[in-house]
């Protein structure tokens, strides 16, 4: 034995509780905010946005968690959806996201989210550090044309005891909202 954690499932790593807390604070979200949570997990984070007074939308792909999120929150604002974030269909209102993605989606998710048509008009997303970085500082791909429309800007950075376990990575909130 080596002495290392076991691998997670899906190289999963949950927020602690007092850190997605600090993450909806720092969001701002309102009472009546409809707000997606991509990559749910447990509902670490979708717990204190329904404690904020928000409608949640809480995107899992996980079959598991997607059932342990039905029950947990089935009589609260919350609607389960089981989808990657490739095929995700974003609301036809004005929505915000809080979330902790997959790493491995961040760029793609972020496309989707700041298309042409998307209702979004603020994410608060927990990434990589250095991919926070780039994106903030215009350097990721596509980032040029977003920078007219949105500012991004680097948000609250967590240690990585923030997660259980812990990531092998940084990782900071990207704060993005639309430039108006």
């Amino acid at each position: 034995m080596s002495g290392l954690p076991a691998p997670t499932p899906w190289g999963w790593h949950p927020l602690s509780d007092q850190w997605a807390a600090r993450i909806v604070a720092d969001a701002q979200v309102r009472p009546g905010d409809l707000v997606l949570d991509v990559g749910a997990g447990e509902g670490a984070l979708t717990t204190h946005l329904v404690a904020a007074g928000a409608r949640v939308i809480a995107v899992e792909l996980h079959p598991g968690r997607v059932g342990r999120l039905r029950e947990r929150f089935a009589a609260a604002p919350v609607t389960v959806v089981r989808a990657d974030a490739g095929s995700l269909r974003l609301p036809r209102r004005p929505f915000r996201v809080v979330a902790s993605p997959p790493y491995a989606i961040s760029s793609r998710l972020l496309r989707t989210l700041l298309g042409a048509h998307s209702r979004l008009f603020a994410a608060d997303l927990v990434l990589q550090r250095a991919v926070v970085r780039r994106f903030a500082e215009g350097r990721a791909p596509g980032a040029g044309r977003w920078l007219r429309q949105w500012e991004l800007r680097p948000g609250l950075a967590l240690p990585r005891r923030a997660f259980r376990p812990p990531p092998q990575v940084d990782s900071s909130v990207l704060v993005v909202r639309r430039r108006r």
